[in-house]
């Protein structure tokens, strides 16, 4: 394959992004890009055409669309955007770790996955939301609100629109918008002049994901959103949203270019949006939205796996090597949250195919066999993860709780299996029965017995004797 290495990813597509900011491309706790603009209509924001005309205008749709007051609570429950950057740079995502010690930062641990948390919900509830086709258009209301996804839920208004001619943007397209985010009695909680993410891609909260799609280049919209397209129960700490929180979104559209050629990437430019992807998963998985965390995890997989026409260098080779093994290990992880067994299975092997001895990988492999009742494939598998840690006490826990589980499994086996044959168990039988050895055999029997064989003895001799 052949790559050419850079620095930074500055180009047409990437509309400036540095490499050195990877997180402003992902809208969750370890991604700072969920921002708005300075009150748009109120005193005017530069750079977008007929704001400060429309001073009035904003006015009566913030009171329109503002709600009751959401609380000041703190989200100490998920980590700050330093403090996650700092505990998954270099190396693997997270340590092996003892599930009393399992620590958020560390994504994702070696579960336990008897109880997946209470607020992950099922494939089915978590998928995202289908845009309207331009054929079916959402219906708009006398106030010009188009309600999205026809649930009214997820709301969407025309403040400038775009000049004549203008087109929409397509999923996979690369778009660059200017924003600022509002709770619903108007406190802004951030704001971002310039972001750049893949549409459709789930980089960024489904609100804007959803929307924009329904928005043309140069457009300024206002969006109200039901939590459950932005940031769910848990909220969060960086932007500070409470949990449960509606949220307001004034978005100008600025451009939109289609996305990167990746076989055309260069070495440097692979590994970094391949990792930019898994630094999302790695969000989407801190808030328990797994569905969204394999998808993230996914296309890191696809940009890591595709053909290349530029040279990439044996380090580079490394690089993306190791960044596949996390990916994997990552999507084995989301997979097994969400009970699909087969697919982490196929993604453990995946794994071990690259590294035979990774850790994760085995360890994970030997749940998935055990959730599936093989307790003979999965104990050996538990026991040479143990043998490369032997301190790792969730290794030694799962494997303790698998030899027992097999133990009791064989029992009822074979219970049943005397049931079928008509063969009583020991414990069953009564005493007499059960005190009668290999010794306790009659002597009438042991006397016929040697009376035959005298009697052929002597037979054959008479018989010898007349020959």
């Amino acid at each position: 394959m052949k790559h050419s290495a850079g620095e930074n990813l500055i180009g047409p597509w990437w509309g400036g992004i540095s490499l050195n900011n990877p997180r402003s491309l992902c809208p969750v706790p370890s991604q700072r890009h969920l921002g708005l603009l300075q009150p748009l209509i109120r005193q005017g924001a530069p750079g977008i055409p007929g704001t400060s005309a429309l001073h009035q205008r904003q006015r009566s749709s913030k009171a329109m669309a503002s709600g009751a007051e959401s609380p000041s609570v703190r989200m100490d429950s998920i980590p700050s955007p330093s403090e996650v950057a700092t505990q998954l740079e270099g190396g693997e995502d997270f340590e092996v770790l003892d599930e009393e010690e399992d620590d958020l930062s560390e994504l994702p641990p070696l579960e336990d996955l008897r109880a997946a948390p209470a607020q992950a919900q099922s494939p089915a509830d978590k998928e995202e939301p289908s845009v309207p086709e331009a054929a079916g258009e959402p219906e708009i209301t006398q106030d010009e609100w188009l309600d999205v996804l026809g649930n009214g839920l997820l709301k969407k208004k025309i403040l400038v629109p775009g000049p004549p001619g203008a087109e929409r943007p397509r999923k996979g397209q690369e778009v660059t918008i200017q924003f600022k985010m509002m709770l619903e009695d108007g406190t802004q909680v951030e704001e971002e002049s310039s972001l750049t993410f893949t549409l459709g891609d789930c980089d960024v909260i489904q609100a804007l994901d959803l929307c924009i799609q329904l928005m043309d280049v140069g457009e300024t919209s206002l969006i109200t959103s039901d939590s459950k397209y932005c940031y769910g129960p848990q909220g969060s700490r960086s932007p500070s949203i409470p949990p449960h929180a509606a949220l307001r979104l004034e978005v100008a559209l600025r451009m939109a270019v289609d996305g990167p050629d990746l076989e055309l990437l260069s070495g440097r430019e692979r590994i970094a949006l391949a990792d930019r992807k898994r630094e999302c998963g790695n969000a989407h998985y801190q808030r328990t939205d797994f569905v969204l965390a394999a998808n993230s995890y996914d296309l890191a997989l696809k940009a890591i796996n595709s053909s290349s026409k530029v040279d990439i260098s044996p380090e580079e080779e490394g690089e993306l090597l190791e960044l596949r093994v996390k990916c994997l290990n990552n999507l084995a992880a989301s997979q097994l949250k969400l009970d699909h067994s087969g697919a982490a299975l196929r993604s453990c092997n995946m794994v071990l195919e690259l590294q035979p001895d990774n850790i994760k990988a085995l360890f994970r492999k030997g749940k998935v066999l055990a959730q599936q009742g093989e307790y003979s494939e999965a104990i050996p598998i538990l026991r040479a993860a143990l043998k490369l840690e032997p301190s790792n006490k969730t290794i030694h826990a799962e494997l303790s709780k698998l030899v027992k589980k097999h133990a009791a499994q064989r029992d009822t086996e074979s219970a049943m299996y005397r049931k079928m044959l008509g063969n009583p168990s020991p414990s069953g039988l009564p005493a007499k029965c059960q005190a009668k050895g290999p010794r306790s055999i009659p002597w009438k029997w042991l006397f016929g017995a040697t009376a035959v064989a005298l009697g052929g003895v002597a037979l054959s001799v008479v018989i010898a004797a007349r020959n």
